[in-house]
């Protein structure tokens, strides 16, 4: 298969039994050279991943309130797994150093949430007897916090052609002095493909605790079907959805090395899990891929007569909710409408002046509320190839008395979005899923 770069999260790195499993993976294929590691996650229900102790510490910290039983608890753990994984990297000597900056006042929140993947790659490297390879000075970002791309890709290539076998932290890098710079939470998932897009990978394997993607939210339908394959168009769709296995950051380097990306399951690593890649050619089986959907959103419709014809009211629009900070999730119009949906977490206190605002600038003839709406996105590349999706689409979700409040379709005709009340959201899910999927009567 050629060079292969594993990813293993949080839930695969919790603690010794994991690693283990990480032991056995990596060494089944002499291929998998290059891996990068998350902090440890959680062991079982109620315990706390790593990371959200770190950043618990840094607030401690910050607020200058007592912190030395929450930094032992963080300690102890990791130097149980140093015990129980029989290696010895100094992770006594790693919190000395720790312990110092928190004193000092040097420990910024990003170093000490950064010490979780930092620990974490010492004691898997050790254990697989792989270097082991800091990304700090490696994925590099601008003074002013700005990732940089290319130069991250040469630094990491000129490094890790240097070892036969490593293996890097996820999540951080570092500025021009130095000081360590976290990407948002999940961040391992980006580590992994820029690795992957340095080395020159012929897949990027990201290694979870699901054995790839469903094509529905599970917690809607136990039963649904396993994608085997998903373009990163399909994925993007679906990611920004609600469909969240992957860091949706994590596609680009890949994409644009051209990188398949293979979601695996270390708990189940015989399953082949979900190949993602540019190959959007239409698969054989279901017209659709996959459904995902997001509740909590309220549409905003504006009525004004003649407004076709009216240059610059849609800049208008734009103009008012950039003065308050409130981003467009979809516009779907009319000749004499036009409807905003809007995530209900951006309009939190800003609703009212926000309409009041419309009436004043707009000169509108009405302006309509419609709140607890919810988006559902049907996606799969063969829907433009077939007639009727759309009509079969409708007469589930009508079938199954769902009112629909709200229809937009991408001009790639890759997806067919519609907006529904929230109380009718999980039987606008079951609905669809049954006609297209549940017997693959979808042809």
């Amino acid at each position: 298969m050629g060079l292969l770069v594993a990813k293993f999260g949080g839930s695969s790195a919790a603690d010794g039994i994991q690693i283990r499993k990480i032991r056995s993976i990596v060494e089944s294929d002499p291929n998998r050279r290059y891996i990068v590691v998350s902090a440890p996650g959680k062991r079982f229900d109620g315990d706390n991943k790593v990371t959200d102790l770190l950043y618990l510490l840094a607030s401690h910290a910050d607020h200058n309130a007592p912190y030395e039983q929450l930094f032992q608890v963080i300690k102890e753990r990791f130097l149980g797994m140093e015990s129980d994984l029989g290696v010895a990297v100094g992770i006594a000597n790693e919190f000395i150093i720790i312990e110092k900056a928190l004193k000092t006042g040097a420990a910024s929140a990003d170093y000490l949430a950064s010490r979780g993947e930092y620990l974490s790659a010492k004691l898997i490297a050790a254990f697989l007897g792989f270097d082991f390879v800091d990304t700090a000075g490696l994925v590099l970002f601008s003074g002013k916090g700005k990732f940089l791309y290319e130069d991250t890709n040469a630094a990491l290539a000129k490094e890790l052609a240097k070892h036969e076998r490593a293996v890097l932290p996820g999540f951080y890098g570092s500025v021009p002095d130095g000081s360590v710079k976290t990407f948002s939470r999940g961040g391992s998932d980006i580590t992994g493909a820029l690795a992957a897009r340095a080395a020159g990978a012929a897949v990027y394997e990201n290694w979870t605790d699901v054995s790839g993607f469903l094509m529905a939210d599970p917690r809607i339908i136990p039963e649904a079907k396993a994608i085997s394959h998903i373009s990163y168009k399909e994925l993007r769709e679906l990611s920004y959805m609600g469909a969240s296995v992957l860091h949706e950051n994590a596609i680009y380097p890949a994409r644009l090395a051209g990188i398949p990306i293979n979601i695996r399951n270390t708990n189940a690593p015989e399953d082949s899990g979900t190949f993602i890649s540019a190959d959007d050619t239409p698969a054989e089986g279901s017209v659709i891929t996959g459904i995902a959907g997001n509740r909590d959103f309220t549409v905003i419709g504006i009525y004004k007569n003649m407004m076709s014809n009216e240059i610059g009211f849609i800049k208008r629009i734009l103009s008012i909710l950039e003065d308050y900070s409130v981003p467009i999730e979809h516009i779907p119009s009319g000749i004499d409408t036009v409807s905003l949906v809007i995530a209900n977490k951006f309009l939190e206190g800003k609703l009212g002046d926000l309409i009041e605002d419309f009436e004043k600038k707009l000169g509108a003839d009405s302006i309509e509320l419609f709140e607890d709406m919810s988006l559902i996105a049907t996606v799969g590349c063969r829907m433009a190839s077939h007639r009727g999706v759309a009509a079969k689409l409708f007469g589930a979700l009508c079938k199954a008395g769902v009112n629909i409040r709200m229809i937009d379709q991408g001009s790639s005709e890759m997806n067919i979005i519609v907006g529904v009340e929230t109380k009718d959201f999980e039987v606008a899910i079951r609905a669809i899923y049954d006609t297209f999927i549940g017997g693959q009567s979808g042809e």
